[in-house]
């Protein structure tokens, strides 16, 4: 008999060990685990360091050995460039070992590092699995990302090669990544010994004799060719995944080998309800925490069918998209962020092209990468018919903190909380002293050390700078940087990041409260809320609408109306005396709002263009809408 969320979550906090020793039977071991968790390694500890395995095997090797090799793992879907493609499990090992051996002939060895600069196409998931089978740590970094940011990611990992492809492709535009890429090289002190380059129809790129290989030709020279898997220590880093970080040098977040295949393995069952030959797709893309995660690793050491999807949610080529994939693939659950939805209502605010393709096979959509307002859960709801799962979690850990196991028994939704803590994760809501609050006061989440396995050990040659940044603040907790609270039930709402809770004439408010409020309205189709400087009350709040496409009315209308609900669902504690209609709001390429930089330049403090920033002139409209209103 199936045990439900409650005995399970009780079950491990009683025993964490003998959960996790559980869970690890899941995973193909080459050394099987008998030490599930050595306090005295590490940072804080490592899970299963004696056990040994290759993540590359889990995902691909033992499914075809299994007599699985027929079923699809990955289906590509272009729309971008019109191209399609599906390849069973026998088939992307075939390409897997073709790319391995690529690698190999270039004298890359376990241990050294890889990076990735490529689009969404198969031959980036091919090169993943390629550095995991050969134990080689891969370093994915967006295509088209910045050249100082592309060459501070190959100094830090001291990349020994580059894998990239000649161009991507956006919906309007071709982007070239050589030239970035071999302005990176030049920036760099250290130099990669050579870079593999995918010419794409679309645009060729040149190559240098000395340096440059066309990845394409080496490959069909490769194919046929075998390459064993690694026997790795289940502590061995699978990959680097660099956020941004506060000092501008970037956090090389690690991902070990053997934790991560056992937390991600145990999410695709208990979490997501995903079955072996299931087609799961999650809409984001592989430089993200989610695309590592979850277009790539977990679906595949489920056995499911995982689709990589190279286009928008809206204009690829319409807010239908979506849709289309669903349907024509059978996709039994979705993953996307919450901005995704938010784009699709602004161009579709009934969800008329909904009725246009045949969605039975949808089983749940689950939202993250950004808090999921209630007024998008409920219209993703409604237009969808199946259940809309909010969930929480970052990229340091790799997997949800928080969520809704469908898994096991779906608990009844709460709108804006995504639910509570997964097994592996004590959550603990602190004041700035790090005493517990009461439930439902607003605090900083923390999680109680260890972190479960599948989170990070550590940055990546920087020890010193984890423990300062996320753990010295609350000793004996992780420091997730995130406000919420808990309340009665055990249901955790995250509000905001600690940096977006204003002060406002001595109150601590969320502005994710007051955005809730904003998004509220039935004219705004999403809204940000920052703190602008303010010579009386410290801070006061400053809201930015995005209307809906169909809407006609003049803004000031709408702006006067906000202010009100906000007045009445908040109180005249909140201050809340200015909102103002844009035409789009400044985000990251994953759909994150990039609040913190509006409020610097509101605030006329010094700011510097996001490396991650999807679209650079929309911070330029912002500043010039705040300079005509002469805030700041």
């Amino acid at each position: 008999m199936q045990k439900t969320y409650a005995e399970i979550y009780r079950a491990w906090k009683d025993d964490h060990h003998a959960h996790w020793r559980e869970a690890a039977r899941a995973i193909d071991w080459f050394t099987e685990p008998t030490e599930i968790f050595n306090s005295t390694q590490g940072v804080y500890g490592r899970w299963f360091p004696d056990a040994r395995g290759n993540t590359c095997h889990n995902c691909v090797d033992r499914h075809v050995a299994a007599g699985r090799g027929d079923v699809a793992a990955l289906i590509y879907d272009s729309p971008v460039t019109g191209r399609k493609a599906r390849f069973s499990y026998a088939e992307l090992l075939e390409r897997v070992n073709a790319m391995a051996a690529v690698l190999v002939d270039q004298g890359v060895e376990q241990g050294d590092r890889v990076i990735l600069y490529m689009p969404m196409i198969p031959e980036a998931i091919f090169a993943m699995l390629a550095c995991a089978r050969i134990g080689a740590i891969h370093s994915v970094v967006f295509g088209g990302f910045a050249a100082s940011e592309l060459a501070a990611r190959i100094d830090d990992s001291a990349a020994k090669l580059v894998v990239t492809a000649s161009c991507g492709i956006e919906p309007n535009r071709v982007v070239a990544y050589k030239p970035l890429l071999d302005a990176a090289i030049d920036l760099a002190r250290h130099k990669p010994d050579y870079c593999l380059v995918l010419q794409r129809p679309e645009l060729a790129a040149t190559l240098q004799d000395d340096r440059d290989i066309d990845l394409g030709a080496a490959l069909d020279a490769a194919r046929g060719r075998t390459v064993a898997c690694a026997p790795l220590a289940a502590t061995d880093p699978l990959y680097i995944l660099y956020t941004s970080g506060t000092t501008g040098q970037p956090k090389g977040v690690i991902r070990d080998n053997g934790g991560h295949m056992v937390a991600l393995a145990w999410t695709m069952r208990a979490l997501y309800g995903v079955k072996p030959g299931e087609v799961y797709w999650a809409a984001s893309d592989i430089g993200w925490v989610v695309g590592h995660s979850y277009i790539v690793y977990a679906p595949l050491l489920n056995g499911s069918t995982t689709v990589l999807y190279e286009g928008k949610p809206i204009g690829t080529p319409d807010a239908g998209a979506f849709w289309r994939v669903v349907e024509e693939y059978k996709v039994s659950v979705l993953f996307t962020a919450p901005t995704a939805f938010r784009a699709i209502r602004k161009e579709d605010p009934e969800g008329a092209l909904v009725k246009h393709y045949d969605l039975s096979s949808l089983r749940a959509l689950f939202l993250a990468g950004e808090r999921a307002d209630p007024d998008t859960l409920r219209w993703a709801e409604a237009v969808l018919g199946v259940p809309v799962i909010d969930h929480w979690w970052q990229t340091e850990t790799g997997w949800a903190i928080v969520g809704n196991p469908l898994g096991l028994d779906a608990l009844p939704v709460k709108h804006g909380s995504p639910t509570v803590p997964m097994p592996g994760y004590d959550l603990h809501v602190l004041d700035d002293a790090g005493h517990e609050v009461p439930a439902g006061t607003l605090g900083n989440i923390a999680i109680k050390l260890p972190l479960p396995p599948g989170c990070l050990p550590s940055f990546w040659n920087a020890d010193e700078r984890f423990r300062v940044a996320c753990l010295s603040e609350f000793p004996g907790y992780y420091k997730t940087a995130d406000a919420g609270y808990i309340d009665d039930d055990g249901y955790v709402f995250i509000m905001s990041r600690t940096d977006d809770i204003i002060n406002v004439a001595g109150h601590r408010l969320s502005t994710g409260a007051m955005e809730e409020v904003c998004a509220g309205h039935p004219d705004v189709a999403e809204c940000a809320v920052i703190g602008v400087a303010d010579g009386i009350k410290g801070q006061a709040p400053a809201g930015f609408l995005v209307l809906k496409s169909n809407v006609s009315r003049e803004s000031s209308l709408v702006e006067a109306e906000v202010v009100g609900l906000v007045r009445e669902k908040i109180g005249p504690v909140a201050a809340f005396k200015m909102a103002i209609c844009v035409k789009r709001l400044p985000k990251t390429r994953s759909g994150k709002i990039l609040r913190g930089t509006m409020q610097k330049i509101a605030d006329r403090e010094d700011w510097k263009m996001p490396a991650t920033i999807d679209d650079p002139a929309i911070l330029e409209e912002i500043a010039e809408i705040l300079a005509a209103r002469r805030i700041g």
